[in-house]
């Protein structure tokens, strides 16, 4: 005579897994080498200038002065940058802080080309860090332009570098709708994104033209 065995069934319910764990998102392979191009030429520029700074230090020590290849004339004079007071602002040569954020960007970059996926809190930190970067580099501007009356060519580089990468940023995220806008900031930004950092750039050339005109290449 055979028995007949019957499997327990709870009466629990299993939890709901789907609240479980936020939304998170990529990116398209042509914003994640966008990321990668700018925070790699960012993080060349720092690069080039903390050479040139350790080299200006050191010519001082021995009494004796470096010029680097960037400083073409008195207007385009990168040495005369990187000695000023507003070249450490926070008590360490500028640059030291760009080998880490363009870093940083790069690696982002690098994740979403390995198609990694990021929660919201992630990508709003991420666009705070872009925007704090396009801040700082906009006072380095105004300083650069109307208070050390000089210009790096490696600096430019950083600063285009940089606002890239914020408005990209800034219009995935609220395409996304990490952040809020109406939808028809959405279906501009859609097709429209490389307008802002155009634009952006285009402001910044002109204050420099407008600040040196002819003397840029003099």
């Amino acid at each position: 005579m055979s028995k007949t065995t019957v499997k327990d069934v709870t009466t629990e319910s299993e939890p709901e897994s789907a609240t479980a764990s936020p939304r998170t998102v990529g990116g398209s392979r042509a914003f994640a080498l966008l990321l990668v191009i700018t925070g790699a030429a960012g993080l060349l520029a720092a690069w080039v200038i903390t050479i040139d700074k350790q080299k200006i230090l050191e010519a001082k020590v021995v009494g004796k002065t470096f010029t680097p290849a960037c400083s073409l004339n008195p207007i385009v004079s990168c040495g005369s940058v990187m000695e000023s007071k507003q070249a450490s602002v926070f008590g360490f040569p500028n640059p030291m802080l760009g080998l880490v954020c363009y870093g940083i960007v790069i690696c982002v970059g690098m994740s979403l080309l390995a198609r990694a996926r990021f929660p919201r809190w992630y990508w709003l930190t991420f666009n705070f860090g872009t925007l704090f970067g396009v801040c700082f580099v906009s006072w380095l501007q105004f300083q650069s332009l109307y208070r050390i009356n000089a210009l790096c060519l490696w600096c430019c580089l950083a600063w285009v570098a940089t606002l890239t990468m914020f408005w990209h940023v800034t219009s995935h995220n609220i395409r996304n709708d990490f952040l809020p806008a109406p939808r028809a900031v959405k279906t501009f930004l859609a097709e429209f994104t490389w307008v802002l950092p155009v634009t952006h750039s285009g402001v910044i050339a002109m204050l420099i033209l407008t600040r040196w005109g002819s003397s840029l290449w003099a």
